[in-house]
């Protein structure tokens, strides 16, 4: 059973974006839209040269944002209001996710490489607001990203988690390494599995899987 393998688990730790709400509801995709428009206004390049600067910078730095800073010495603060400034239409609240988080035993909390006002407006949106005892942005980890060893360390600091008695939920496989290594129990939130050492375990369905942790 699943559930055996959270039995040690006092502390659960969340992403936001394509974990806490699927990714059919496409919130990201306006969010990519705002980055390149960011681009080319600050970097001052065209659409598709904004765009490869986008994916480029994910890759190599974890977030665009960790690409802008290095390679050109952006300011976080407005490329964060900016990039966030989108739409929560497309966000329903999901009841039985609220009901499964709420039943975790231990402390819960959130932690993006977005910002902390931005994930608080998608809990809102998802009806998940209260559920969590705090929630992190980017800025918390003084804009070091996911997946550095370092932004994690960070965040655990500051929250004064203990890993070997914590589990990770992440969209990104990248996200779950540095967990693993520092002895958590990591999940891979994704429609599609990723087979990989640090991945432990994988659902497409994150209330199925939490209805096995909360029976």
């Amino acid at each position: 059973m699943v559930a055996q393998h959270f039995s040690h688990v006092t502390n659960w730790v969340f992403d936001l974006d394509n974990t806490l709400y699927p990714p059919e509801m496409r919130l990201f995709d306006q969010i990519e839209v705002r980055m390149i428009d960011w681009v080319m206004d600050t970097v001052g390049v065209d659409r598709d040269e904004a765009n490869r600067l986008r994916v480029d910078y994910w890759q190599r730095y974890g977030t665009t944002l960790a690409g802008l800073m290095a390679e050109h010495g952006a300011d976080p603060t407005p490329y964060l209001i900016h990039v966030h400034e989108i739409s929560m239409d497309h966000l329903t609240v999901d009841q039985d996710l609220a009901d499964h988080i709420r039943a975790l035993p231990g402390r819960r909390i959130v932690y993006t490489n977005g910002s902390a006002p931005y994930a608080e407006r998608v809990l809102a949106a998802r009806g998940l607001s209260g559920l969590f005892d705090a929630v992190y942005g980017v800025e918390h980890a003084a804009f070091r990203p996911k997946p550095q060893r370092a932004a994690f360390e960070a965040i655990f600091a500051r929250d004064g988690i203990t890993p070997e008695q914590a589990a990770m939920f992440e969209d990104d496989p990248r996200n779950l390494a540095a967990p693993h290594e520092m002895g958590m129990r990591t999940v891979h939130v994704a429609p599609e599995p990723h087979p990989a050492p640090h991945i432990q375990h994988h659902t497409d369905n994150l209330t199925d899987f939490l209805s096995q942790l909360t029976k």
